[in-house]
């Protein structure tokens, strides 16, 4: 066989596979938005839930699964990008460097369970916040930590060494070369970063529900963060596994939608000002 012909079967192989997956994603985007759309409206967007009669909203469910993204990126962004950056640039090559490296590598593909039974343990338990919206979302930054810390040194790695070198030429210390050089050139690939922890904080549910537990407070919207609060992603399972009302179909059904909706949403309006931004500082390539 040639090496033309090689490559044109690769070619073709590449193509095929990667148009099923777009038609197997099609499909599931259709799928759910088309079973889920005729149950969203105003009332079951920023509505109460109901636990027994017919008619209940997910407004409460909706505000924790924000108010938690937000305060584990808080938790999660500058450990992840401060420990990246110590990771990239100031640790030595030595064994321990590496034994970070494994470990990070190592608990990135720990399961979502694990993290939601250790939070439980140590939030809920030993630390006395019992179920909360705070523990849910320690919790959850534990989870999308070491994903932080390795999307920052390859972002960081990723910057051309010229940069750095032109920087300490011209007098700056290394923290002002961090500072103005090496993370603005490394932005994008970091919003990118952020990006997909904040996809895995608004669909996750096995964490929370150890953690934040299964109930939403009396007050809505209540900020305050050692109150339970069962996000939109833990309600669709508890939804469609346990709950009494009538209509556990169809809340289950719009609930899907309306954390499909609101993922991808959240996905561009990130997505598309950290296009522009690279856009600017690549010189408009």
């Amino acid at each position: 066989m040639s090496s033309k012909t090689t490559d044109r079967l690769a070619t073709l192989y590449f193509w095929a596979s990667g148009i099923l997956i777009i038609l197997i994603l099609a499909w599931f985007m259709i799928r759910i938005l088309g079973e889920g759309l005729p149950h969203l409206s105003w009332h079951f967007i920023f509505g109460k839930p109901e636990e027994i009669k017919a008619g209940g909203g997910v407004g409460p469910q909706l505000f924790n699964s924000f108010y938690v993204l937000i305060l584990s990126l808080i938790i999660s962004i500058p450990i992840g990008v401060c420990a990246g950056i110590y990771l990239s640039i100031y640790a030595q090559k030595n064994w321990f460097t590496d034994l970070v490296r494994i470990s990070v590598e190592a608990l990135s593909s720990v399961p979502s369970i694990v993290f939601g039974l250790f939070g439980f343990l140590l939030f809920a338990n030993l630390l006395g916040l019992k179920f909360s919206i705070l523990g849910g979302a320690a919790t959850v930054a534990l989870l999308n930590l070491p994903v932080m810390v390795r999307v920052t040194e390859e972002a960081i790695r990723t910057v051309p060494e010229s940069y750095w070198e032109a920087s300490l030429a011209l007098g700056s210390t290394k923290w002002q070369a961090i500072r103005k050089v090496l993370i603005p050139a490394a932005l994008p690939n970091l919003i990118t970063g952020i990006t997909l922890i904040a996809g895995r904080a608004l669909g996750e549910s096995a964490i929370l529900i150890y953690t934040a537990g299964l109930s939403v407070s009396r007050f809505f919207p209540d900020f305050n963060p050692l109150k339970m609060g069962e996000t939109l992603s833990v309600h669709l399972w508890y939804v469609g596994a346990e709950a009494l009302v009538p209509d556990a179909k169809a809340i289950a059904q719009g609930s899907a939608a309306l954390l499909l909706i609101v993922v991808l949403i959240f996905n561009m309006l990130v997505a598309i000002p950290s296009r522009i931004l690279q856009k600017r500082l690549s010189g408009g390539k």
